[in-house]
């Protein structure tokens, strides 16, 4: 494993994860479909989680493997009777030869996007495919200035936490990483949250808040949710101001 700390910034609760954030598999479907998993095609997972698309990946026939760099999510998805290979992304992958490389709400959270593509595309046999979604340019804008607001407030540095690429910039990493884009689109995507901002924030904030002291977790987080009351509708409930960037791209040959 790459680093000393947890691959993503964080460490996750796969139950946390299904309860707060379960809408982010379940609106998986339209990059899924980008994908077109069927007999016969092998197909990465990266960063699968829990496995809730990998699993769905396999029962479209496709020989589906995760790749997932922290322990519990890697026993949830095992539990699921997946097979999932426990890696970091920035280190080369332990196989390759792939058909297709997946990926949902995952490549934000990876530090080096240009060496993850780059595994990435080693990884993929000639010809082969990366289909992605991922948090776009403007993704949380507002969740990501409350909470630095927050820490300014408590005498912490604003921090860059996700990488959320405008598609100009996703096109160019992808292109100098030898891939040949098919498609590109940024979407935004008003996203109702079940638990509320603060079971969004208690699930995703957690690298804001590793050097909160002298004020708690809790406090830093309870100060951005205030930050945060224009996202809350009286009838819709809490809504994030989520962004999304979906692409396809080729492995030339």
């Amino acid at each position: 494993m790459s680093g000393s700390g947890p691959a993503a910034g964080q460490e996750w609760s796969p139950e946390d994860y299904a309860c707060h954030a379960g809408f982010v598999p379940a609106l998986g479907a339209e990059v899924l479909a980008l994908l077109a998993p069927r007999p016969g095609l092998r197909v990465l997972d990266l960063g699968c989680g829990d496995g809730a698309l990998t699993a769905r990946i396999a029962a479209a026939g496709a020989e589906a493997v995760g790749l997932e760099p922290d322990a519990a999510m890697v026993a949830a998805a095992e539990a699921r009777g997946l097979r999932v290979i426990r890696a970091d992304a920035h280190d080369p992958f332990p196989e390759g030869g792939f058909d297709a490389v997946f990926s949902n709400a995952a490549l934000h959270w990876m530090r080096d996007p240009p060496r993850v593509l780059a595994n990435v595309f080693a990884a993929l046999r000639p010809g082969g495919r990366l289909v992605a979604e991922q948090g776009g340019f403007g993704n949380v804008a507002a969740v990501v200035t409350a909470l630095n607001a927050a820490r300014e407030a408590a005498g912490l540095s604003p921090l860059r936490v996700w990488d959320f690429p405008s598609p100009t910039l996703q096109r160019t990493r992808l292109e100098a990483a030898g891939f040949e884009v098919e498609t590109l689109t940024l979407i935004p995507r008003p996203t109702p949250l079940p638990t509320g901002m603060a079971g969004w924030l208690a699930t995703f904030a957690a690298p804001f808040t590793r050097d909160a002291a002298p004020v708690t977790a809790g406090a830093l987080l309870a100060d951005a949710e205030r930050r945060l009351a224009a996202l809350h509708d009286p009838a819709e409930g809490w809504v994030a101001d989520y962004v999304r960037l979906r692409f396809a791209a080729r492995r030339p040959g």
